[in-house]
């Protein structure tokens, strides 16, 4: 595989006043395209709403900074849900759903998309469908249509059409409402990652938070798994894989650090240094791993199954652990002791390294 590894950062596709939408495109970011992810970022400045729409894609929604309210229609359902959302959210997306997202706070809401395009118009980027606005669904159809489907005169579908001169964002003005969120809708539909029960947690190395069917059962609709990964200062995080056939579509929040993604035969692909506001992906069976710098790291990322599994190939959990020192000894070609020495190594670390004092 001859593609361009090398981390991405997004870029503006429209905004105004409310605010703007950002987009990593497959020309810049090939892995998009051979991985059929689509990834997106909104930003919503204050009294920003973004207009309702749904898309073409299966989505995973995460709330980088700030706070706000998103609606959510589910397919076939009669009533909207308006939720409470906050930094650390993660909000899955399935196909049909109609959304939208308003920031009534000073400090910018930002959420950030990665989600399947298998099923998309083009393989690597979401399409979305507006239901108001300059370029809304309804600004195609003739007055006569829609006058027919909403049972109102063409004079009052072309007010109604036409009044939102906003494309996709709006400022609203004062006086303007929106629906107050409801926590008890939250139920089901959202999990904290910076609030919920850690699956990793090791001393001065890092911890995890696996979204998958178990705390969020959404994603299984999704297709889609995803992690919050925070290592400390310094840290390494194990060289490992995905072994079930899955991508890794990796964004870094915040921080910075080294990372190194090796292929086929043994084949340096990536040696780049990240930081935040990154997207990479790492290829089916490739094997990734990283190191943070002295501030440490934060990632969120996707897995192109619900509920992923992964080998590591260091620490107490790895497969060198599983074999035997006979396979051991005679695949390395070494001898008993420099087997047993390797072998001592990492006895009590798993998949995050601390730094050596």
């Amino acid at each position: 595989m001859d593609i361009d590894l090398t981390p991405r950062l997004s870029k503006k596709t429209y905004g105004g006043d409310g605010g703007s939408y950002h987009e990593w495109c497959s020309e810049e970011l090939p892995m998009l395209r051979e991985a059929k992810i689509g990834a997106a970022k909104l930003a919503l400045e204050k009294q920003g709403l973004a207009l309702p729409s749904y898309s073409d894609s299966a989505k995973v929604a995460y709330v980088l900074q700030g706070s706000g309210t998103c609606g959510i229609v589910l397919p076939e359902a009669t009533k909207e849900k308006v939720l409470p959302i906050k930094k650390g959210d993660a909000l899955a997306l399935p196909f049909g759903v109609v959304t939208w997202w308003f920031n009534p706070n000073d400090a910018e809401l930002v959420v950030l998309f990665l989600g399947d395009t298998s099923k998309g118009h083009k393989a690597g980027k979401f399409t979305n469908f507006q239901l108001t606005g300059t370029n809304g669904i309804f600004t195609g159809f003739s007055s006569e249509f829609v006058s027919r489907a909403w049972d109102l005169t063409e004079d009052e579908v072309e007010k109604l059409v036409r009044s939102q001169t906003g494309a996709g964002i709006a400022k609203l003005k004062d006086g303007q409402k929106i629906p107050e969120p409801r926590p008890e809708d939250r139920e089901g539909m959202v999990l904290n990652c910076e609030e919920a029960p850690l699956d990793v947690d090791i001393k001065n190395g890092g911890r995890v938070v696996v979204l998958n069917t178990q705390n969020l059962p959404l994603v299984g609709e999704v297709g889609l798994g995803a992690d919050l990964v925070r290592i400390d200062g310094h840290s390494m995080c194990s060289p490992g894989f995905s072994c079930d056939s899955a991508f890794q579509v990796t964004y870094v929040i915040r921080g910075s650090g080294r990372a190194q993604v090796v292929g086929v035969d043994g084949k340096r692909v990536l040696e780049t240094r990240v930081k935040g506001g990154c997207l990479f992906i790492v290829p089916r069976f490739f094997v990734v791993s990283k190191i943070a710098d002295a501030d440490g790291m934060e990632w969120f990322s996707i897995i192109t199954t619900p509920n992923p599994v992964f080998s590591h190939l260091a620490g107490r959990t790895s497969v060198w652990k599983a074999l035997s020192p006979e396979v051991l000894e005679s695949s390395f070609n070494t001898t008993p002791e420099l087997e047993g020495l390797f072998r001592s190594k990492r006895t009590s670390d798993a998949i995050f390294f601390p730094p050596s004092n």
